[in-house]
């Protein structure tokens, strides 16, 4: 939490006092030397600071440098009490389970905080109800560009407070209400104070109980928002009621760059809807429409647009249940978005008969970090498919196949891919049904150093591979220098003995400098082993977190 520091030419005690309070507001360890040359403080300067009874927009001074010293105290253990750190300009409280009281100390700050540009005190409980007392200080932080209430549990009366005192924070660019089931119904009476020309860059209103209503509002509203890069309606399932409005507002929207509209109630006719959209939105980067289950056979002739996202770089449509007439529709669309960065297909088990031809023109997306595919009940010529078109994937670094039990047998048809992923970082296969040979070709790819870089390895729940298949792996896993998580757990139904394979696993742990977790749910350790692993964790000196959830 802190305030800059006021002009230079500023003169006599006003200046003082300013500087005093900065040099309190910065965080000492964060700032540098040549910061701590430009203020020239002593202890013995007088000052304004807070009182914490403030009740009025101006404050009494300090007549006394040790009062000023006292209160400085005072505030730094209230910092400390919320195991929080002073940072530039900003008032961070996230997550501090704020009290009545310490609501009130913190209302106390604000009339000395007149620089103050970030505001945070989302996940709060006590914040509603009582949010009042802040908005009634606003005018004194007018300067503020974020203001951030997500979960602050807010009820109808702040609601309509907050609405009143937008109107005294107009360089406010970031608004985050998100989980505030009664922000739902209200939201007119939030919006209703943006006015043309509003600076509002960043709008988050995710799981906020919004009514086809607030859709509509909304959609008047948006023209105003000019400056408008985000906007996240996610988890507000009756919007999709009034997505004609809120499409025919984001015409308007032409700087935006993120939408993200999860779990919305979208139907068929959403897909055509947003379409004509979408050819105002040429600066748009990241388009969420994923867990929208009445999406599906809506993307048939329906994408004309989409083409015109030439700056997409994240494409989500994961569980969207979509149809092979939609996948035929992407197939025609997706390889033209070559900016994409980030695609996640995810959960939408009808591919896997129909995606050959999609998966194969993933060859197209040179840029492509992210792939993430899993529980698509990929068949054999689809796979073969992606993992032909993977090898031209040089950038990826997050792959996700898990649930897959196509590759399971198969995992060879990758091996070029994974000795040419020179950034891969993610490797998921969870539950792919992977045998003995499968785990013995993933050592010997580690082992010969084409996976250095890799910090994520899924392999839980392939519970065919037999204890041969794990000692070659656990033999050749020291060489994953960068691994953090590794995980190998079994199905929640099977529980088995470890073999001799987990002294290996422990002698390869201490020549892994990064690793911090490994998961080894449900297997059965033996005493001698069991003793083993106790002795490892209080033998180290780092701290490595054995998941043996399940255990007998």
């Amino acid at each position: 939490m802190s305030q800059t520091r006021k002009n230079s030419s500023s003169e006599g005690e006003t200046k003082s006092q300013t500087s005093f309070v900065n040099k309190f507001l910065r965080d000492s360890k964060a700032e540098s030397r040549e910061e701590k040359n430009d203020l020239q403080i002593t202890d013995s300067q007088p000052g304004d600071w807070i009182q914490k009874t403030a009740t009025s927009d101006t404050a009494k001074p300090l007549n006394s440098g040790m009062e000023l010293r006292s209160s400085m105290e005072e505030n730094e253990q209230f910092l400390q009490k919320l195991g929080k750190k002073a940072v530039d300009k900003c008032l961070d409280l996230n997550s501090c389970g704020l009290t009545t009281a310490d609501m009130e100390e913190m209302v106390a700050l604000l009339p000395f905080l007149p620089d103050l540009e970030e505001l945070d005190i989302s996940w709060n409980d006590f914040v509603g109800g009582n949010l009042h007392s802040i908005t009634q200080q606003m005018h004194l932080v007018s300067k503020l560009r974020i203001l951030r209430l997500g979960s602050c549990r807010l009820n109808t009366d702040d609601v309509r407070a907050l609405g009143e005192a937008l109107e005294m924070i107009p360089e406010l660019e970031e608004l985050n209400l998100s989980w505030n089931s009664k922000v739902g119904g209200n939201l007119p009476l939030i919006l209703q104070k943006f006015q043309k020309g509003s600076k509002i860059q960043i709008l988050e209103l995710v799981d906020c109980a919004l009514t086809s209503e607030d859709g509509a509002f909304l959609g008047q509203v948006l023209p105003m928002l000019q400056s408008l890069e985000v906007l996240d309606l996610s988890v507000n399932r009756d919007i999709g009621g009034s997505l004609n409005s809120i499409a025919q507002g984001l015409k308007s929207t032409s700087n935006l760059k993120v939408l993200k509209l999860h779990s919305c109630g979208l139907s068929q006719t959403s897909v055509k809807i947003l379409d004509a959209a979408f050819r105002y939105l040429g600066e748009l980067r990241k388009l969420d429409l994923s867990c929208n289950k009445d999406l599906g056979g809506g993307f048939e002739d329906s994408l004309a647009q989409v083409v015109m996202l030439k700056h997409l770089e994240v494409l989500d449509l994961h569980q969207c249940s979509l149809t092979a007439d939609d996948v035929m529709s992407l197939t025609q669309v997706i390889p033209l978005l070559s900016n994409l960065q980030e695609l996640d297909l995810s959960a939408n088990k009808k591919m896997g008969s129909f995606s050959e031809n999609l998966l194969s023109r993933l060859r197209f997306l040179p840029a492509l970090k992210s792939l993430v595919i899993n529980n698509c009940a990929l068949e054999s010529e689809t796979f073969t498919a992606l993992a032909e078109a993977s090898v031209h994937l040089s950038a990826l670094e997050v792959f996700n196949l898990s649930w897959n039990k196509c590759v399971g047998g198969n995992l060879k048809l990758l091996l070029e891919t994974l000795k040419l992923s020179m950034s891969l970082q993610v490797l998921r296969l969870s539950s792919c049904s992977l045998v003995t040979e499968d785990v013995a070709l993933l050592a010997s790819v580690i082992q010969t150093g084409h996976l250095a870089k890799l910090r994520k390895l899924d392999l839980s729940y392939n519970d065919s591979v037999c204890d041969a298949g794990w000692t070659m792996f656990c033999q050749k896993v020291r060489f994953l220098k960068e691994l953090i998580e590794l995980d190998i757990s079994l199905r929640p139904s099977n529980f088995r003995d470890c073999g001799q394979w987990f002294r290996h696993l422990l002698c390869a742990v201490t020549k892994l400098p990064e690793i911090t977790e490994i998961g080894m749910k449900r297997w059965i350790l033996p005493a001698s082993q069991e003793e083993e692993l106790e002795w490892f964790a209080q033998d180290r000196k780092r701290s490595i977190h054995f998941d043996h959830g399940g255990f007998q």
